[in-house]
């Protein structure tokens, strides 16, 4: 792992997601930019004293010394924003596969150089959007791609928050500082957080990709430096409109992600408040209620839950779906097999460019008098 020591909110996710389903084995890690606190972290997270380095450069250059069946196989990236590109980007070119959380990179100039990172590296590379985890957000999928609700015409995704209410990053608090630094987090706050979420996940559910966006972007709380608040209309490949509402200073919410995407014959609901439970809503029928662990759910669904229905299954199981899926395409890759489609299904290099496509288009429709503006995945 590289970040993610002691005080670190993610680092922490992805460590529990990546044991859940015993694939991993947290061998060595370089935990902090600060090379004294990331061997004070190694030593809590009982990483052998030998492997906790002072950097990711040391990290990559003393596990490449060691014998291939002792270094590690998969880096799990959890950095700020801002220190994304680099050592994905070595690690990737040493041969490594990588798990790096989201947004990609600081930029989509960077996102752009690794793509061909990726492309010419031959090594596998997972994005955390973790939303697209949840075995009803993949049942989600598959229904709508068999074409259950006909042609697709309505999109609606909102992400409220409410931690940002006021000006944290002035209190002490870690996560505020650095998500609202534009040196540390890039050019958007809230859409750069969670609005590329949102934007991920509607693309993911519906199977269509935006086509161009108008944009309200705010900042709320005085003093703050990036955006807090920001409503979007969407176009979508096939014609249909959408919405997208992403906020984190909604008073007394707390992460009530909810899509509703509606076609010809009916409509479909699904919120993390109840994510064990995806709505159908039909035109002429009554509406259907599927849950986890349900055998009449499809194999993206199956494939992605542990225990049978009425055991609940959250946030930290679809962040495993995710480490779990990525590790059997590693072990398929190292056997010289091909992984199932179930198992393929993982957020990429290609959900990466375009999350940083998004925030970039959706800054530039917020400062432009000309709204609408096509999102495009070049510079």
């Amino acid at each position: 792992m590289i970040g993610g020591g002691s005080g670190a909110f993610i680092g922490a996710v992805h460590r529990i997601a990546a044991r859940i389903d015993d694939k991993y084995e947290l061998v060595c890690g370089a935990f902090s930019s600060n090379a004294e606190r990331s061997k004070a972290s190694g030593v809590l997270l009982n990483v052998d004293e030998s492997r906790a380095y002072g950097s990711y450069q040391e990290l990559i250059e003393k596990e490449l010394q060691l014998p291939e069946d002792v270094r590690v196989q998969v880096i799990s990236i959890v950095t700020p924003n801002h220190v994304h590109f680099a050592p994905t980007k070595l690690a990737l070119e040493s041969g490594f596969h990588v798990v790096l959380d989201k947004p990609m990179t600081f930029s989509l100039a960077e996102a752009l150089d690794l793509e061909k990172v990726v492309a010419s590296s031959g090594k596998l590379f997972c994005l955390t959007h973790t939303y697209t985890g949840y075995p009803m957000v993949k049942q989600a999928k598959q229904f709508i791609a068999e074409g259950k609700l006909g042609k697709i015409r309505k999109a609606y995704v909102e992400y409220p928050q409410g931690w940002l209410s006021e000006f944290s990053e002035s209190t002490g608090n870690k996560q505020a500082a650095w998500r609202t630094d534009p040196t540390q987090s890039g050019i958007a706050g809230a859409m750069g957080d969670i609005g590329t979420h949102a934007f991920n996940l509607l693309e993911y559910v519906t199977g269509q990709k935006v086509t161009k966006l108008c944009a309200d972007i705010n900042v709320v709380i005085d003093g703050r430096l990036l955006d807090d608040d920001g409503a979007i209309l969407l176009k979508l490949e096939n014609g249909a409109s959408g919405t997208l509402m992403a906020t984190q200073i909604a008073a007394g919410e707390e992460n009530n992600l909810r899509i509703r995407i509606y076609g010809e014959e009916g409509g479909m609901e699904w919120q993390q408040a109840d994510n064990n439970t995806l709505q159908i809503k039909w035109l002429h029928q009554p509406t259907e209620i599927y849950r986890t662990g349900a055998e009449y759910n499809g194999t993206f669904a199956q494939h992605n839950f542990r225990v049978p229905p009425g055991h609940p299954e959250g946030y930290l199981e679809a962040f495993a779906n995710l480490y779990r899926n990525f590790a059997e395409c590693v072990e398929a890759s190292i056997e010289g097999k091909e992984a199932s489609v179930e198992s393929k299904d993982y957020p990429g290099i290609e959900e990466g460019v375009r999350g940083m496509a998004f925030i970039e288009t959706v800054i530039a429709s917020g400062k432009s008098d000309q709204k609408w503006i096509e999102l495009k995945t070049t510079v």
